[in-house]
């Protein structure tokens, strides 16, 4: 079967859908894409946190009833999951052994001597992923350069291996120094362990993580094997599960870096999979700012559990070489976001103090917030939003979810105004301020660590959640646009709709930045080329459809950490060179606000992304919702707490308004599956994408 699903007995009329599925701790969000007419047909139901692959498909075989076709329509299917992200959080895990080299049993349990509490009196505690009696060394020894110092002892591995065998690991993970330039060592004890120990899955971190830095490569390596039987086990089910069904599109699943993995990839190394949700919401954001003509865009995905941020700069989002899950380490190439606890579930509770605190706990899908009336008890920032009038109790979800008002007004009474000596619509305000605090803080803090500045940025809002509050948010950090996108609380999924498959490699050599060593770096460039045209010859991409992407992560001498700095072609001249040095000071100027020009520049990692296109994704101009969309639908007016008060607010049926209408707040702005508050003076236009483009007046 090719690539776009359609199989030699494939009927001439049967519909092309291509589907994208973004599974959340709350709803499961799904788009389909008609890939003859360009429509996009989006849909929403409650996830299953007992088995995510069962809402999965609830959300594609309701999507296919809904909008009239059938599994076997589909030619693609593209998802995002957060299995290893819930594996991870929830220690939900096997037991590991470690193989190593020889004296390095404890690098794990050593770390870093970072702390994030320099004032702290007691050590903070952290997650040692491997136990002491489960870490085993190996005599063997390649130094940096590639020289074998001690060649491997097999008959010391043989012990290890009866250790192993006996301690009762359900994994194992091989990280022994020097395997990132020689992995011959590696590779031996992997042959040998799957000689000795039929069965039993292997990670090695030459193929993880084949970059400097023993814990940081120890650490995503362990973390890799510990998923692997998790990620396998889920992803035979799914595949076994949609196959039942009847539906046989060729399945992928999102990685952290945006890209498309297939089964067998995401399987081998599911570490890639930690932001395997959230990276498509900042794919699509990537795209609506381009065709926003906003180079400048914090882009932010609020939905029942999280609100991430992620920052495009110059029309580009970044990636970073290293990203922590829950405290842990991890070594893989992934979109640059920062995660908060903080969603349409959070739980508002007091502390111990009787200070008011909103997350990080969530009341998730199950029971979720007060007014779903599926046994939920402690209010949530949903049920605060409906007792202050910004949501319909009749309208939600489309109408598909009728809201219990007088269930979240008591919950919130009970839990937080009562004991607070305030009214319900008291609390409700400063609940929703202090979210806004929340929330906007945390965007500074993504930008002021980056040296910029909100006020040089406009907002991105998007997810079930986000519309709610983005024009807040905006106001309370400056800003003076908002873009929503047409399809705001699916619109991770849209992202993903658009992925294509990427394979991202390394090369750690560390190499002075400078004429004399352009053929040792064009050289290793070319290495990578090779390793990236074969992967995609595994994946049968055609070379037209393939792009290759350099990038470089740089150093002054002696620094102990790099910048990541992109390259515009496949090989470097010396005037290429010349550029790649002085964007990487100008960079370093950026972040911390000096640069070293008379300092010698190094490369440290050498980097590429292998890019296979799939089909290409070519919705519509305009977005199809529900049978009729497009239609003008007036809704009239609502009661609405804002400023303070209760005001008479204009509601907006968003499928009702054409390319270049105007909006002015106050303002609600509905669709089927989100509402979007709209302040006084902030005016709303409709652009030609379908996207909405907030605007704050410059009275």
């Amino acid at each position: 079967m090719s690539s776009t699903g359609r199989g030699p007995d494939r009927p001439a009329q049967a519909r092309r859908i291509r589907v994208a599925v973004d599974i959340g701790g709350t709803f499961t969000d799904l788009e389909c894409l008609d890939e003859d007419t360009g429509a996009i047909l989006s849909h929403k139901v409650p996830t299953t946190p007992e088995d995510p692959s069962i809402g999965l498909l609830d959300a594609i075989t309701s999507a296919a009833s809904r909008y009239g076709f059938t599994l076997y329509d589909i030619t693609l299917l593209i998802h995002g999951t957060t299995i290893a992200t819930n594996a991870v959080l929830t220690r939900d895990l096997p037991v590991a052994a470690l193989i190593t080299t020889a004296g390095f049993e404890d690098v794990l349990e050593i770390g870093r001597h970072a702390r994030r509490d320099v004032y702290g009196l007691r050590p903070e505690e952290r997650t040692v992923l491997a136990a002491r009696r489960h870490r085993f060394g190996v005599r063997e020894r390649i130094s940096a350069d590639g020289t074998v110092l001690t060649a491997l002892d097999m008959a010391d591995l043989d012990r290890v291996i009866d250790r192993i065998a006996a301690c009762g690991a359900g994994v194992v993970a091989v990280s022994l120094l020097g395997s990132f330039v020689d992995p011959s060592h590696e590779i031996a004890v992997r042959e040998r362990l799957a000689e000795r120990l039929p069965g039993l899955p292997c990670s090695c971190s030459h193929e993880v993580s084949p970059e400097i830095r023993e814990f940081e490569r120890t650490s995503t390596t362990v973390l890799n094997a510990l998923l692997m039987p998790v990620v396998q086990r889920y992803v035979a089910g799914l595949l076994a599960r949609t196959r039942q069904a009847g539906l046989a599109a060729p399945l992928y699943l999102v990685q952290s870096n945006g890209g498309a993995a297939t089964p067998a990839q995401a399987g081998s190394t599911p570490v890639n999979l930690l932001l395997s949700g959230p990276s498509g919401g900042v794919l699509a954001a990537e795209k609506v700012a381009a065709a926003a003509g906003r180079d400048n865009i914090v882009a932010v995905d609020m939905g029942g559990t999280s609100y991430d941020i992620a920052i495009i700069q110059n029309g580009r989002r970044s990636v970073i070489a290293q990203g922590d899950i829950d405290g842990l380490p991890v070594r893989v190439p992934m979109v640059d976001m920062r995660t908060i606890g903080a969603g349409g579930g959070s739980v508002i509770w007091l502390d111990s103090s009787g200070r008011l605190q909103v997350g990080p706990q969530s009341a998730g899908a199950r029971p979720g917030p007060v007014c779903y009336r599926r046994g939920g008890t402690e209010p949530t920032v949903t049920d605060v939003n409906l007792v202050l009038g910004r949501l319909d109790a009749a309208s939600f979800m489309g109408g598909a979810l009728s809201l219990d008002l007088p269930g979240a007004q008591a919950a919130l009474e009970r839990r937080v105004a009562g004991p607070l000596g305030l009214s319900c619509d008291a609390a409700a305000a400063g609940v929703l301020a202090m979210v806004v605090a929340r929330l906007a803080g945390a965007i500074k803090l993504s930008l002021f660590e980056r040296g910029l500045d909100p006020r040089d940025f406009a907002l991105m809002s998007f997810g079930g959640a986000g519309g709610l509050h983005a024009i807040d948010v905006a106001q309370e950090l400056g800003m003076r646009e908002v873009v929503f996108p047409r399809e705001p609380s699916t619109f991770s999924a849209h992202g993903i709709l658009q992925s294509d498959i990427v394979h991202d490699l390394a090369r750690t050599r560390i190499i002075p930045l400078d004429v004399a060593h352009l053929d040792q770096i064009n050289t290793l460039a070319a290495e990578l080329a090779s390793e990236g045209d074969a992967l995609l010859d595994g994946d049968r991409m055609p070379p037209e459809r393939r792009i290759l992407r350099l990038a470089a992560d740089l150093r002054y001498r002696g620094q102990a950490f790099e910048l990541m700095v992109p390259l515009d072609g496949p090989a470097l001249t010396k005037a290429a060179l010349a550029d790649l040095a002085e964007r990487f000071h100008r960079l370093h100027h950026q972040r911390f606000s000096f640069d070293d020009r008379g300092e010698g520049v190094e490369l440290v990692t050498l980097r590429l992304s292998a890019i296979g296109l799939l089909a290409a994704a070519r919705p519509a101009a305009t977005s199809t919702l529900e049978a009729g969309a497009g239609k003008p639908a007036p809704k009239g007016h609502r009661r609405v707490h804002l400023d303070g008060g209760w005001h008479d607010v204009a509601v907006v049926d968003q499928l009702s308004l054409p390319t270049g209408a105007r909006v002015d707040g106050p303002a609600i702005i509905e669709q089927p599956y989100t509402t979007l508050i709209i302040a006084g003076g902030w005016q709303v236009v409709v652009l030609a994408s379908g996207d909405l483009l907030a605007t704050k007046d410059a009275g």
